[in-house]
């Protein structure tokens, strides 16, 4: 697996100079007299110089990150101008962000899905606050294969909900829904080791661009939809665990 390499001064697409002393200057601060620069309008991938992969190598991350605010931190810069000053918060702030999104391989996917048009709004966290705001059920897409199984496993629960609620106990119902939870957690899991495939085929895909080379519009696509559907997927096992763990008081 090829992992993409980072660094911790990104070149930027059009070729600037500070603001302060004229010189070529780094993405973000200035090479030359250290000055923070306004924050240019970019994606998380671009603030780190990273192409749109989805394989990096988190140790270099992690390695930029703390360069990056060492120079960005509003601390450093406190008795800098009132812009500056307001440009290191913004910059700082992004550089938080990016670091947190792109350094988990799940937010990672969902950020470069939503940045090629994709959100998985059914099952994100903003779906569940609104819901719990207005009051109403939120949509959940039950995957076809587990329709039957979830149904099963929903009665079992409402079983369980039932006879918790009259001080009753029964062993065989918490062992029974206990092995059906294992056997999720062992499907979510297997979700992710599929998920990774298509990282890589992703990623193919971008190193072909980058080479120049011709990529449809169909085959990237087919790779994002398949991964949008094993995202998915992978969301709704995880919400039926936890309403699971929930249920059983895990």
């Amino acid at each position: 697996m090829t992992l993409t390499s980072i660094t911790a001064k990104p070149a930027p697409e059009e070729t600037q100079t500070c603001w302060s002393c004229g010189s070529m200057r780094a993405s973000h601060f200035c090479e030359a007299c250290g000055k923070v620069q306004p924050p240019a309008p970019v994606d998380y991938f671009t603030f780190f110089g990273l192409p749109r992969k989805l394989n990096i190598d988190v140790a270099l991350l992690d390695r930029d990150f703390y360069e990056l605010s060492r120079k960005l931190h509003p601390d450093l810069n406190a008795r800098a101008g009132s812009q500056e000053q307001e440009w290191s918060l913004q910059q700082s702030s992004r550089l938080n962000d990016a670091h947190r999104v792109l350094k988990d391989p799940i937010k990672r996917t969902e950020y470069l899905l939503k940045l090629e048009g994709v959100e998985l709004e059914e099952q994100s966290k903003s779906a569940t606050e609104q819901a719990r705001v207005t009051g109403q059920l939120k949509k959940q897409v039950v995957p076809p294969d587990l329709l039957e199984e979830v149904f099963e496993l929903n009665m079992q629960l409402e079983e369980l909900r039932a006879q918790k609620k009259m001080g009753e106990d029964d062993p065989a119902l918490i062992e029974e829904i206990g092995r059906q939870k294992l056997e999720l957690e062992e499907k979510h899991e297997a979700l992710l080791e599929e998920l990774k495939k298509y990282w890589k085929g992703w990623d193919a895909l971008i190193d072909r661009q980058l080479a120049r080379q011709a990529v449809s519009q169909e085959e990237r696509k087919q790779v994002r939809d398949k991964m949008v559907d094993l995202l998915n997927r992978r969301n709704y096992i995880r919400n039926l665990v936890r309403d699971v763990s929930e249920v059983l008081g895990d």
